[in-house]
């Protein structure tokens, strides 16, 4: 018996084939209208129903190159289950370069939404109703933001069993123990019963070339584990280092940074991380690690004030 057909919109997708469709947003003062853009690839043989979604902030495109990759690979013919992509969820923002969108709001703060609500609160609506309502695993892919860059982790829910296993199947260089936002995506799929990763790599408006290999290999080994697809041939990746909490060291004077360590770096307490400098070169104070761990995140400004996150450090 063939498998039912996948519906989404007004469309239905038929069992193994794959289909770009747009889900109405919004309409500009041009006249034109705005979409979400959406493939589902619905394969032949039955399987889970998962999801994957990029650029929730518009300006974190490193998942919308790693959804592009593992779309590409991947045939309806031979794809076990549906998978639903969404690369680029804030639309508006990616538009205009801009992390939020035209009213200044957080789209990633703003589930569940309304129908009837603001602009961020009817895409979150949209995007819960017509994606997430229809899936059991997401995956979120982020990228550093604000100038800062970030080593390739998962943030999950790790206390609970299948989310852990399938962080573990990821295989990032960290997975972080992550406290749940109330407003994200991720509090909202998960009060719909979906199991959520959360990867975060790289920088804004960058293509890391090492955190969207991180993010595909990732999101390959996640499908490979649910069965969806055949594993890929590759050497065993090394286990993710587990961490249960993360904070970071903050400048504790205004100046020109020089940083002395780099992304996935150990570290002792009390190790230095770098310095401050006036624009004469002359030392202000060094910056030195409150906790030993791994280093997660760094920012790339130069120019830091006092209080400025400068080092990310999980344990």
């Amino acid at each position: 018996m063939a498998r039912e057909s996948f519906a989404i919109g007004q469309v239905r997708v038929r069992a193994g084939s794959t289909k770009e469709l747009e889900l109405p947003i919004t309409r500009l003062v041009t006249g034109a209208d705005v979409s979400l853009p959406v493939r589902v690839v619905h394969g032949r043989d039955e399987g889970p129903v998962v999801w994957v979604n990029a650029a929730i902030h518009g300006d974190e495109v490193i998942g919308i190159e790693v959804v592009r990759r593992v779309l590409a690979a991947l045939s309806p013919k031979t794809f076990r289950g549906t998978l639903v992509a969404v690369p680029i969820v804030n639309v508006l923002g990616f538009m205009t370069g801009d992390r939020y969108l035209p009213d200044r709001r957080d789209l990633n703060r703003s589930f569940p939404g309304s129908p009837r609500g603001s602009l961020a609160g009817r895409i979150a609506h949209l995007i819960l109703s017509e994606v997430v309502a229809k899936c059991e695993v997401g995956i979120d892919l982020h990228s550093g933001s604000d100038r800062r860059t970030n080593l390739p982790q998962i943030r999950a829910d790790l206390d609970d069993p299948r989310t852990r296993s399938l962080a573990e199947a990821f295989a990032a260089p960290v997975m972080l123990q992550a406290r749940i936002r109330d407003g994200s995506l991720r509090h909202a799929a998960r009060e719909a019963g979906a199991s959520v990763l959360v990867y975060e790599g790289g920088e804004a408006w960058r293509f890391d070339e090492f955190a969207i290999e991180a993010g595909v290999a990732g999101v390959r080994r996640v499908l490979a584990a649910l069965g969806m697809v055949d594993p890929v041939e590759e050497a065993a990746p090394s286990p993710s280092t587990e961490c249960r909490q993360s904070s970071w060291v903050r400048a504790r004077r205004t100046g020109i940074l020089q940083l002395d360590v780099t992304l996935g770096e150990q570290v002792e307490a009390g190790q230095r991380l770098g310095g401050l400098s006036d624009s004469f070169g002359r030392r202000l104070r060094l910056v030195h690690a409150d906790r030993g761990g791994i280093v997660i995140g760094l920012t790339n400004a130069p120019l830091v004030n006092s209080g400025d996150a400068i080092v990310h450090i999980a344990r």
